[in-house]
């Protein structure tokens, strides 16, 4: 095929796909009706499917992949045995310029592995970061990494932040996004050495102006910043902690409103604003976390999620490609002061202060 498409589709990764993931299709095809699919998977399952989604048809192509790898697969298996894969051949379409980016809801593990080895990081990039939005007191805000890297050094926190900060604007549509690394307390001498070490560089940087500081957990449900930045064991623990107390909340809710009949007309009562809380704290609006840092665009899709899920992580590859995410991204490294990153900069601040 010599189209250049959108974005390569695996349509058999996911809880329900290929259905979930044609319907999904058929919502975000009347958003982007300019876009072009390559729609990667079984294609005696997916042709008939298709035909039947109208809207989606007129924006996809269809390429047979035989194997789907499963969700258990660990991820040095699927390198190794997932070669003719739905996911691994919708990669290859981003790593050989057919498509600008990948939209998944498989294997996460397999995902990340498979991008960073056939995509590779931008040259720029020491290690890509795994990101996602989340709601908040003053809407959405950005986090960073979320589980990619357990272990980051004080270069690696400032590339998540000058990244973080390229997919709010590409996004989230903000024009100053604020950010602030996750800390143990919000004074400046606060945290290890990396942390501190970051923070200096990004004062001095050109996006010092809208760096916070240090925030801490509580700041993220406030919005107290658009993008919070932290290393990937950190920010995993507070993503899960936040979605389960978001789950606590609102099996209370249900539990209070359910418990006597007075309770039952009070629910009848507060429902439109109620509705408007769950349409606010839908996890379908938050679907799509991001590998940024990649020759390419990389969204992964909740597996469980249904159309309207996956239409929304479409979305958000859409806008990255859309506003030249990558390109954000290779600009504002590019003004940081030292070369690639500023490790010339960071490194002597981490040797006196004994980070390293």
């Amino acid at each position: 095929m010599s189209q250049t498409f959108s974005l390569a589709i695996d349509a058999m990764g996911g809880d329900a796909a290929p259905e979930m993931v044609l319907d999904g299709l058929e919502l975000a095809a009347e958003r982007h009706p300019q876009a072009r699919f390559l729609v990667v998977g079984d294609e005696a399952r997916i042709g008939p499917l298709l035909a039947r989604r109208k809207r989606a048809a007129a924006t996809c192509a269809i390429r047979h992949a035989p194997d789907v790898i499963p969700g258990e697969m660990k991820p040095t298996a699927a390198l190794r045995q997932g070669r003719q894969s739905s996911m691994r051949l919708a990669i290859d379409a981003v790593a050989g310029g057919e498509a600008a980016g990948v939209v998944s809801a498989g294997n996460t593990g397999a995902l990340m592995a498979l991008a960073k080895i056939v995509i590779k990081t931008l040259p720029e990039i020491d290690r890509p970061a795994l990101a996602a939005i989340a709601p908040s007191a003053r809407g959405d805000v950005v986090m960073l990494d979320l589980g990619a890297n357990i272990q980051c050094d004080a270069r690696n926190l400032v590339e998540f932040a000058v990244m973080g900060d390229s997919f709010a604007r590409a996004v989230l549509g903000l024009t100053n996004p604020t950010f602030g690394l996750l800390n143990v307390g919000s004074e400046e001498l606060k945290g290890d050495d990396r942390v501190r070490a970051a923070a200096e560089v990004l004062k001095d940087s050109h996006i010092g102006a809208q760096f916070h500081g240090f925030v801490e957990g509580h700041d993220i449900a406030a919005g107290t910043v658009d993008v919070v930045v932290t290393d990937g064991f950190t920010g995993n623990v507070a993503l899960k902690t936040g979605e389960g107390a978001l789950k606590l909340m609102r099996d209370m809710l249900k539990q209070v409103f359910t418990s006597t009949i007075p309770a039952r007309v009070g629910y009848l009562l507060a429902r439109p604003a109620l509705d408007r809380l769950r349409e606010w704290m839908d996890p379908r609006r938050y679907n799509g976390a991001i590998l940024l840092g990649l020759n390419g665009v990389v969204v992964k899709s909740h597996g469980g999620t249904d159309a309207l899920g996956f239409a929304h992580a479409v979305d958000v590859a859409m806008d990255m490609v859309t506003h030249r995410f990558n390109d954000r991204i290779r600009e504002g490294l590019s003004r940081l002061a030292g070369p690639v990153g500023a490790p010339a900069v960071i490194e002597p601040r981490l040797a006196a202060a004994g980070g390293r």
